[in-house]
């Protein structure tokens, strides 16, 4: 039996969470409520942007106060030059010596609940290889065997988005591709005010955005969404597959006019982790309603910096005439 009691407080810690952090950090609501949904959805994210634009930032500072251990949370750089082994684990060499090849995994990629990746598509084929199936099948094969890793979500950073064929598996996993975007011309004095904040509070050890939400909040409300919110919302008439008929005809309409007048490859999957996306975001920040602020999700779908910015800018102007 599903005690919504435990739902609902999870839902009120979750939502209560991305209030402080909103609070901390400037003109970044947006980026904060996709990194909310995409945890609670455990579906992946990308950042895309310039250096210096917090892209970093949001991620460490959103898993400082879930106050993960060392751990569960992993964070590296990649360059061309990354071994293997820096993101997977060293070769253990007591079982080499016995002739088995496996990887000492602790406090690496394969054990850790988050995942940091900073210049992902830097990556060579053979991390790019294990990258897809831990994202995709959550499992890491250790002498031919599938081990479960417990990643719940993985967030990954890029100051771009190569066209390269060989990263387009890896492309089409990040469902959710949002760009980090100076704020400097809009907010200079309060951008200064607040970084000085942050390093003050960084320097006393300060940590005002900590809540008494858990990666744990997340997990329940997770497994509600999927074991009751979609099965329930999949029995609703076709017409009806958002919640209302103007919502899912809008949901609809704006999939046909990426793929075939902005020619943004939509995929079967990426279907329908957009549509598990939009449900959970809105069973998080209003109450299962989808609402346009929900379809804004789809600003962040396209595969290639280019679909970024045309995206964005064309379905905040057709949902604006929607709402």
């Amino acid at each position: 039996m599903t005690d919504i009691n435990l739902i609902n407080e999870s839902r009120e810690k979750v939502a209560d969470y991305f209030s402080r952090l909103d609070g901390f950090f400037l003109k970044r609501t947006e980026l904060l409520k996709l990194m909310i949904t995409a945890v609670t959805a455990q579906e992946p994210m990308l950042f895309v942007g310039r250096p210096g634009t917090a892209k970093s930032l949001l991620v460490s500072v959103f898993c400082q106060g879930l106050g993960l251990h060392e751990d569960d949370y992993f964070e590296y750089m990649l360059t061309k030059f990354t071994e293997p082994s820096e993101i997977m684990g060293p070769v253990d060499i007591q079982e080499l010596k016995s002739g088995r090849y496996s990887r000492k995994i602790e406090g690496h990629l394969p054990t850790a609940k988050i995942a940091f990746l900073d210049e992902i598509f830097k990556a060579n084929s053979a991390i790019l290889n294990v990258l897809l199936t831990i994202i995709n099948e959550r499992k890491y094969y250790q002498e031919g065997k599938p081990i479960p890793v417990p990643l719940i979500c993985m967030f990954a950073a890029s100051n771009e988005i190569p066209d390269f064929g060989e990263f387009d598996a890896l492309k089409d996993r990040f469902i959710i591709k949002a760009e980090t975007l100076s704020v400097k011309d809009s907010c200079f004095s309060e951008l200064i005010r607040s970084g000085i904040t942050h390093e003050q509070r960084a320097f006393n050890r300060e940590k005002p955005w900590k809540s008494d939400c858990t990666l744990n909040d997340f997990i329940v409300l997770h497994d509600y969404i999927v074991s009751t919110v979609l099965p329930n919302a999949i029995k609703r008439e076709d017409h009806e597959l958002m919640g209302s008929p103007e919502m899912t005809t809008a949901f609809k309409a704006l999939i046909y006019v990426l793929s075939e007048e902005l020619k943004v490859e939509i995929t079967d999957r990426k279907l329908i982790k957009l549509y598990k996306l939009i449900l959970t975001q809105a069973f998080i920040f209003n109450g299962g309603k989808v609402t346009a602020n929900e379809l804004k999700l789809l600003c962040y779908c396209g595969n290639n910096f280019s679909d970024i910015k045309k995206i964005k800018d064309y379905i905040e102007e057709r949902l604006a005439n929607l709402a």
